[in-house]
């Protein structure tokens, strides 16, 4: 008995000090979270500001663009007002560009009192929002769609999706333009619900758009004006994806303007810094006339000093019998 007693005892205490320090978990790794701090009434709000490489895609002339105030955008702050029924409503994320869900492009009404001249839907089938775009085509000048059946396959459509509505913008300023008409092409970019691709398309549109705006600023401004947006974790991984696109190809465009640049002083290049157009290659004759090809039989004096007195001097051609 007193020997049970004891393995007893001890292995109560055992189990009872023994500490697990490494968990064990069998799903596979998921990279770090991404925190976006909600947006508030006493945060600081980014500020919005145009990139000066707005016309950097096709040749499209964005930059009057630059002249739009955008200072009253993020200061009229939606949360004061906001309530469940705005979800089914469109909110305006820039003066040019609107977020909302499909049963915003299917009103009418709405659509020519804001003067929307654009709808671009993003679609998981090629069949869907059908009616949506039946509205659109009546009211609108122009109508596009993006075909995205997962998130995987819209990171791809970013670039291209900022280029459509760049072209519907300068294409209706200038025929505006021609008729003295002041007002602004209008886009709204809708899906289903307005929370999820269509906020992830306008999120990667600002990023690309406005100057130094990051994929934390672009979620933060597209909640701050439609609070039922819904960025989960893999929009916010595409987004911060799209972000390391964006600063690679911004790194490209400015490495071959300073390359292609004409050295001067004022700007502090290096004068040894030669363009393509200035410095030529070298031709075949001027290779074969250079002194550092010469390759005649005679030796140089420091050659003739080092092989002096050698019976086998290198690279010489044995006696022929």
């Amino acid at each position: 008995m007193a020997s049970t007693h004891e393995h007893s005892a001890m292995s109560d205490y055992s189990f009872s000090t023994h500490a697990r320090h490494h968990e064990y978990t069998y799903r596979l790794p998921t990279p770090p979270r991404i925190v976006v701090p909600p947006p508030s009434l006493t945060s600081s709000t980014p500020e919005l500001n145009m990139s000066g490489a707005a016309d950097q895609d096709g040749g499209i002339d964005t930059s009057f663009l630059q002249d739009m105030n955008l200072d009253a955008i993020v200061q009229r702050n939606t949360l004061l007002e906001w309530s469940y029924d705005r979800r089914r409503q469109a909110q305006m994320v820039l003066p040019w560009l609107y977020l909302g869900p499909m049963t915003a492009a299917r009103d009418r009404e709405y659509l020519r009192g804001e003067g929307i001249t654009m709808i671009l839907a993003v679609r998981s089938q090629l069949n869907s929002l059908s009616g949506a775009l039946r509205v659109g085509s009546e009211v609108c000048r122009e109508v596009a769609t993006l075909e995205a059946p997962n998130y995987h396959a819209l990171i791809r459509q970013f670039s291209d999706a900022t280029k459509i509505i760049n072209r519907h913008i300068a294409k209706v300023r200038q025929e505006n333009a021609a008729v003295q008409n002041p007002n602004i092409a209008k886009v709204l970019v809708f899906c289903e619900s307005g929370n999820e691709k269509s906020a992830a398309v306008v999120a990667a549109y600002m990023m690309e758009m406005l100057d130094d705006f990051d994929y934390i600023k672009a979620m933060q401004v597209c909640q701050a004006q439609r609070f039922c947006v819904n960025f989960d974790d893999t929009i916010k991984n595409m987004l911060r994806s799209h972000w390391d696109i964006l600063k690679a190809r911004r790194h490209v465009s400015t490495s071959n303007a300073q390359y292609l640049c004409p050295p001067s002083s004022a700007t502090g290049f290096p004068q040894g810094i030669q363009t393509g157009a200035s410095k030529a290659k070298r031709s075949i004759e001027d290779t074969e006339e250079s002194e550092d090809v010469n390759m005649d039989d005679e030796m140089s004096p420091s050659d003739l000093l080092r092989f002096a007195g050698r019976a086998n001097t290198p690279f010489q051609d044995s006696p022929k019998a």
